[in-house]
């Protein structure tokens, strides 16, 4: 008898669904083998599977082949998600339990089992849930631990069980599994530092307000304890709140990173990752022999935070160029390509020469003109004075919730301006959009070219320029961008000694 059960495997961040084909023939020798390009973990589920029946007290097919193909074929899978289908697909097979015609086409499975049949947590299970129903499957049958994540998609029928008895009483009628149910509510936003607690620095307060609103990058540039990781740390917190949407996206990448607490079945605040200048480019974009997001794509929606900028390998900072620029990054590997979203402010901090053990000549050949090219905002940080540490504070002193307003009003004024568009902010814009968008006075233009042939801007350069005056324009709720907006775009532009 043959029996053909659905489950899911993951690329990138994205399930792909999986034919688990199971058929037992009699044999003078009993095999187990499963064949459809699986790998090492995909192979071992024949001992997990094995342990769980017999743990649970199901009668193994004697004397008898059983066969598992997982298909399509040309796609290689990978995990232990697989096992669950394959054990209901014995037991189907061999005649331990039968389900009514078209139970399993509206049903998927996926989860690990440990050797007394118990279910144990799988990474991908909101993708997976996802994946169900936009090709109209009804009901996902997983662990227990996983069903809050998989609820967050409505209209599922999720089905989390604690073991492999248990599903199998739950197909036959004898146990009342409630379908579990997950609702995104709206919470006040949390961080751990408020921008009211860092003292003085208005300057690069200002320009990190910019950055929120139109999600531009950052350069901190400062003497050691000026202040420059408090702030990069404080911006997250005047960042507008994840939308339902972002929250599943963000969600996705750290359930298939295997990140997920099994206790938050959805990420509600917009990531923060810190990388140190010992991260290699693998951990930082992503790959692997089997692609798993890098730190890039865990920052997605959030900041990403590179300290000593400088001290960082140059291989490894050029590796950002391209998802700086395209908000994504592709991984190619022998066995296909894996592309993992990067849509992140990068705050990048650094010792200005004279506080630093390199010399500029140094990093000038570690920091490339191009990347430099790709930070719309560059800040010098200035050491804060006593007297600003030592006073009281007061009530005039901004708190990430008022700053927080304004950047939610100007990205307010941008989703308007771009509806009907697949950008939502100021830094997404292309050239012709720019042109569309972003009109300059002749006065404005003119202070403009004489900036940029003083400072030799590359067209790059010109055009963020242009885009962060549009951010500025916005705070101050102007539909004109005017000359102080372009004036104080270009003070962003200074040298930080590179």
């Amino acid at each position: 008898m043959l029996s053909r059960l659905t489950s899911f495997t993951t690329q990138g961040i994205a399930a792909i669904p999986i034919d688990c084909e199971i058929g037992i023939i009699p044999a003078a020798e009993p095999r187990f083998c499963i064949v459809g390009l699986g790998d090492v973990a995909v192979q071992e589920s024949k001992q997990r599977v094995t342990m769980a029946l017999r743990a649970s007290g199901y009668r193994l097919p004697m004397g008898r082949v059983t066969n598992v193909n997982l298909a399509p074929a040309h796609i290689r899978k990978t995990g232990s998600r697989f096992d669950l289908a394959i054990a209901i697909g014995i037991l189907l097979s061999s005649d331990e339990i039968s389900l009514t015609t078209g139970v399993l086409e509206r049903t998927a499975f996926i989860g690990e089992l440990a050797f007394d049949g118990s279910l144990r947590h799988i990474t991908g299970a909101l993708a997976c849930s996802i994946e169900c129903q936009k090709r109209g499957m009804k009901t996902l049958i997983l662990p227990r631990v996983n069903a809050r994540e998989a609820a967050l998609v409505p209209g599922m029928t999720i089905v989390g069980v604690d073991s492999l008895k248990d599903v199998v009483k739950y197909l036959n009628g004898e146990l009342d599994a409630p379908a579990v149910q997950e609702t995104i509510e709206e919470h006040e936003q949390r961080t751990a530092i408020d921008f009211s607690d860092v003292r003085g620095q208005s300057a690069a307060k200002r320009a990190l307000e910019i950055a929120a609103a139109g999600g531009h990058n950052v350069l901190l540039s400062g003497a050691p304890g000026s202040g420059k990781t408090l702030l990069a740390n404080a911006l997250r917190g005047i960042l507008p709140p994840l939308s339902r949407d972002e929250a599943l996206e963000v969600t996705g990448i750290y359930s298939v990173a295997n990140l997920l607490p099994s206790t938050t079945p959805l990420i509600e605040e917009r990531p923060l990752r810190t990388v140190h200048h010992t991260a290699s480019g693998v951990a930082i974009v992503g790959g692997g022999q089997h692609p798993m997001p890098g730190e890039i794509s865990l920052a997605h929606r959030g900041v990403l935070f590179l300290d000593e900028l400088a001290e960082f390998p140059p291989p490894v900072l050029e590796v950002l160029r391209q998802p700086l620029e395209d908000r994504s990054i592709t991984i190619n590997r022998a066995q296909g390509t894996v592309t993992f979203p990067a849509d992140f402010i990068l705050v990048a901090a650094m010792n200005p020469p004279q506080y630093s053990a390199s010399s500029p000549e140094r990093m000038r050949r570690r920091i490339s003109a191009p990347l430099l090219d790709r930070i719309d905002l560059t800040i010098d940080v200035q050491p804060v004075d006593i007297a600003d540490l030592q006073r009281k504070p007061t009530k005039d002193i901004e708190t990430s919730a008022v700053i927080r307003d304004r950047v939610m009003q100007a990205r307010s004024r941008q989703a308007r301006r771009f509806k009907g568009r697949s950008i939502t902010t100021n830094k997404e814009m292309n050239v012709k959009q720019i042109e569309e968008f972003c009109t300059l006075d002749q006065q404005s233009e003119m202070l403009l070219r004489q900036a940029a042939e003083r400072l030799k801007f590359s067209a790059r350069t010109y055009h963020r320029t242009i885009k962060v005056a549009r951010t500025i324009a916005d705070l101050a709720q102007s539909e004109d961008i005017t000359f102080s907006h372009v004036a104080e775009a270009l003070q962003y532009r200074q040298s930080v000694g590179v």
